[in-house]
């Protein structure tokens, strides 16, 4: 961190001003910050004296002070800090009995520290994926930190899928000005509503890990406060445009912050757009538009009330996980997902996000030490994610009205890499014949040569299906959640005296979330049948029987869909949360510890729209059971200081948290079972233990942390869908996966630090070892609609899935980085860093861990079943080790009253080809055909996984007035 020093002659004045103050009784030091350029009050800057464990903030009118009967006396350095501020140091002298009074310290804002936030938010928030959350596994990504490991977490290591301590980030809090923003479907944060809002997203307060903060009890990852109040964006403009073959190709934003008004007026402004006809992957085009507006208004000295809403939509092509055998023939830029229409890239998987939100809050000084913040947010909008429906269906009317059953869809698996049309597929055979040989050539030809989707044949087929008088075969639809959401929550903080400070909260959030399919292109035709065709291919039912239990909606049999028409399944999630939280945070001279604690009351229930086929009645129709969790948490922690430069950190955290919604209700689609129907009792929250200890070390060349961790997950729940033809007993079918008591550990360590060697050089490191584990055998169960699961009324146990000592996958569970920054007086700079990643493992199939896997169709175990060949089968692959080298850099220029900046960066200068993650696939998890699999020099069945871009680039200019 740079220091700014004053110069003599002030120091001397402060020196004399300090022995003349002698008119008070009591020792006191005070004063107040302003910015240097604005001349703004700086709120929540720290001032600490040097060699004391004694700290204070500056409240909204930038004003401090320290009344201590400990006030160390004498010459003192005053360490002045604040995010985006160059630091300073301040020299003091204080005498017994006297008040010194600092008058105005000005601090300069740090355009260096701009740039670099530029570059870590560039780097993250451009890859996000609601999907996919391996590029915002942790809670500050972003922000740049003053955390050395923290800053390589959100900078280099997240384009791996990197997840701090191996934690997804739905256990982190992000807030936006005291409101929890996390969804309570999926506990995550909504990225996908805060796109193109770098610009007033800067000013945040992160808590890492279990640590103390004033807002809520928090996450194992951490919680992160986004401040966006008017009053708070320091005065001035922005314009910057960015370029980039990642994500999108390129953006542009607008910003300009009124400051603090003489009046109390206070407002804030930002547009951008983001755009793309496709990034490093094939057809995944980028549009996007956001909208930012904040109004404050101060009335009086101590009452303030802000308005904030934000509009961002945007709309994003998708690519998915491949083969090795498509990445051999393809390479790491293919995506299957598109094809062209009309001579223009359409892509059959998008994803569109529209959920404005408004947030209302109001700021109350009740006196100088206690303060009161009181919010609501309003959220109403829509999510939805498009593909191709392959399910089109000839059932027909007679003219006396009586259902007839003429034949099945007609349509072809419309997936480029679809097993049947790749090379694999007709090498099955270990000895393939001449022909065999032929075929898989030309399908290699063809996936090497074409590999997308072919629009206009799937046009042309429903077109000729018109003519006949047939249904559509193929249509685009989209899975729809449409969520109108209220949150409140009051915060209270008070400060009792300069070693004891309370925080407390209480927040409410409900919610109600229309879920549904709905048809957005006909393709060609003129309506689509709303049934299920897969009915069809059961024997054990006349046709009246199999029309019935085909029908998602039977009180709308037969019912024939056009654009814009929900169908297929449509039902309603109420939703609501309500949880209290209380903090004590005790400071004394080298000891400062905090205790805190959290209860809540979580409730779901799901209200079915369609009465679907294969679960009459109340089943699926109408209201289900109301499910309710309760829960609580409790965490404390110490800080001891050893000397100056020394301190010592341990925390500990016990709490339960509830399942989502998304592992709540079994089959939300179709019927109104819960999990707790299925278990035959009530579900379990989670439970979560978690300790860390930390070693710092600070001093004005080295700053260094080193932690240990340890965190217990135990009674998890996870749901999961997926085509399999290994049941015994059957051949073929799709189910849902049911994963119950699931323990987890997560064990390891972290590390980072760095040097300043010289003013401009700067070296530094970090490292992360993790271990993290299955440590019990949950309990499967399966359910499904088809044939072979009728005589379990739909769902067959399947008893343990033998997981324990299987890595969790989720990217390299070991990671480290050496690098430098060169940081030259004339305002430019760059870096390098070397990052090196091991021990990532792809994800695993507990259903081929059951019993399942060794089991014949008679329920016997397979005569020539070998346990060490299974052993072999069953191991979890690991991930090759790989190094990446990214160069970043960066300058600025004030050119009168304007600063015009530049920021570039270069990911993977060597173009490593690595893996980042992947997984199983369960379609053969049974001995036979596992072994079967394992023979073929080219599996038809594989792992499927996600590949790391090559080289990419981002470049940024901007000006600021």
């Amino acid at each position: 961190m740079a220091y700014h020093f004053l110069d003599p002659k002030k120091i001397l004045f402060i020196l004399f001003y300090s022995t003349i103050s002698i008119h008070a009784q009591h020792t006191e030091l005070k004063g107040k910050i302003i910015d240097a350029i604005t001349e703004e009050n700086l709120e929540k800057v720290t001032i600490a004296i040097k060699g004391a464990n004694i700290t204070t903030n500056t409240n909204i009118f930038g004003e401090f002070s320290f009344n201590l009967m400990d006030l160390p006396l004498g010459e003192q350095i005053l360490l002045i800090t604040k995010q985006g501020f160059i630091a300073k140091r301040f020299p003091v002298v204080i005498n017994q009995g006297e008040v010194l009074d600092l008058k105005k310290i000005t601090l300069h804002y740090d355009f260096s520290q701009d740039q670099k936030e530029i570059g870590i938010i560039s780097l993250t928030q451009e890859e996000l994926d609601e999907d996919n959350d391996a590029f915002f596994s942790i809670a500050p990504l972003l922000q740049s930190t003053r955390d050395i490991f923290l800053n390589a977490a959100a900078f280099d290591f997240s384009a791996t899928f990197f997840r701090t301590r191996g934690l997804g980030n739905e256990n982190g809090k992000v807030l936006i000005n005291g409101i929890e923003m996390n969804k309570l479907d999926s506990g995550k944060p909504q990225w996908g509503n805060w796109g193109g809002l770098n610009d007033v997203q800067r000013n945040q307060e992160f808590s890492p890990g279990i640590s103390e903060n004033e807002y809520a009890f928090g996450g194992l990852l951490g919680t992160s406060n986004i401040i966006m109040r008017a009053s708070q964006y320091r005065k001035g403009g922005k314009i910057s445009y960015a370029m980039s073959n990642r994500s999108y190709q390129g953006r542009v934003i607008g910003t300009y912050n009124s400051g603090k008004t003489i009046k109390g007026w206070s407002y804030s402004l930002s547009l951008s757009r983001r755009y793309g006809k496709e990034g490093f992957i094939e057809g995944t085009l980028y549009d996007a538009n956001s909208i930012f507006a904040s109004v404050e208004k101060q009335i009086g000295k101590n009452h303030s009330i802000n308005f904030t809403g934000f509009y961002t939509p945007n709309r994003r092509g998708r690519s998915t996980a491949i083969t090795k055998e498509v990445y051999d023939l393809k390479g790491n830029q293919y995506n299957p997902n598109w094809g062209v229409q009309d001579g223009k890239t359409r892509n059959s998987r998008e994803r569109k996000i529209e959920e404005p939100v408004i947030l209302l809050n109001h700021y109350w000084n009740i006196t100088e030490n206690t303060r009161l913040n009181t919010n609501i947010a309003f959220q109403k909008g829509e999510i939805g994610n498009s593909r191709i429906d392959t399910g089109g269906s000839d059932l027909v009317l007679d003219t006396n009205g009586q259902q007839t059953y003429i034949g099945g869809g007609r349509s072809v698996d419309t997936n480029p890499v679809h097993p049947d049309n790749l090379p694999s597929s007709f090498l099955q055979n270990l000895n393939p014949t001449p022909l065999e040989y032929q075929n898989a050539f030309l399908a290699q030809q063809n996936l090497i040569n074409n590999g997308q989707i072919d629009w206009e044949n799937l046009i042309q087929t429903n077109q000729q299906n018109a003519k006949q008088g047939s249904n559509a075969t193929y249509v685009v639809y989209e899975d729809k959640t449409a969520d109108t959401q209220i949150t409140g929550t009051v915060i209270v903080k008070s400060v009792l005296n300069p070693h004891i400070t309370l925080n407390a909260a209480v927040n409410y959030k409900n919610l109600k979330s229309e879920n549904f399919a709905e048809v957005k292109d006909l393709l060609g035709s003129t309506g689509f049948l709303d049934i299920d065709v897969f009915a069809f291919s059961n024997k054990r039912f006349t046709v009246p029987q199999l029309i019935d239990r085909a029908q998602s909606d039977l009180r709308n049999p037969n019912r024939m869909v056009g654009v814009g028409d929900r169908y297929d399944y449509n039902y309603e999630i109420e939703a609501s949360k309500i949880d209290g939280f209380a903090q004590g945070q005790f400071t004394f001279n080298r000891i400062s510890f905090f205790l805190a604690g959290t209860i809540s009351q979580t409730s779901y229930q799901r209200n079915g729209l369609f009465e679907n086929g294969y679960f009459p009645g109340k089943a699926s129709f109408g209201k289900s059971e109301t499910l309710n969790f309760s829960n609580y948490g409790i965490k404390a922690g110490t800080t001891f200081t050893i000397n100056g430069h020394n301190f010592i950190k341990l925390q500990g955290m016990y709490a339960n948290k509830a399942p989502t919604i998304r592992n709540t209700f079994n089959n939300a689609r179709q019927n109104n079972s819960s999990v707790a129907d299925l278990i035959g009792r009530t579900q379990e929250s989670e439970k979560i233990q978690s300790v860390d200890a930390s070693y710092i070390f600070r001093s004005p060349k080295v700053k260094a942390r080193i932690t240990g961790y340890y965190t217990q997950i135990q009674d998890g729940t996870n749901t999961s869908f997926f085509f399999t033809q290994a049941i015994s007993g059957s051949d073929t079918g799709f189910v849902q996966e049911l994963l119950t008591n699931i323990d987890t550990s997560y064990i390891g360590g972290e590390f980072g630090a760095e040097y300043q060697i010289t003013p401009t050089i700067k070296l530094k490191g970090a490292a992360a070892i993790g271990y993290f584990t299955y440590t019990n055998n949950p309990d499967l169960i399966l359910t499904s609609t088809n044939e072979a699961f009728l005589d379990f009324q739909g769902t067959r146990d399947f008893g343990k899935s033998a997981l324990k000592g299987y890595r969790i996958a989720g990217g390299p569970q070991n990671a480290a980085q050496l690098g430098f920054e060169y940081r030259d007086p004339d305002f430019w700079w760059f870096g390098i860093t070397t990052n090196y990643f091991s021990n990532a493992y792809s994800g695993i199939s507990p259903f081929a861990r059951t019993s399942n896997f060794y089991k014949d169709k008679d329920g016997l175990p397979f005569n020539d079943y070998d346990e060490k060949i299974a052993n072999n089968l069953l191991k979890q692959e690991q991930f090759d080790d790989y190094f990446l080298v990214n160069v970043i850099g960066g300058t600025s220029w004030k050119i009168k009253k304007y600063y015009v900046g530049f920021f570039a960066s270069i990911s993977n200068v060597l173009n490593q080809k690595y893996r980042t993650g992947g997984f199983e696939q369960a379609r053969n998890a049974n001995y036979r055909l596992a072994l079967e699999e394992s023979k073929r020099n080219t599996p038809i069945y594989g792992s499927k996984y996600f590949y790391g871009l090559g080289t990419s680039y981002y470049l940024n200019i901007y000006i600021r007035f």
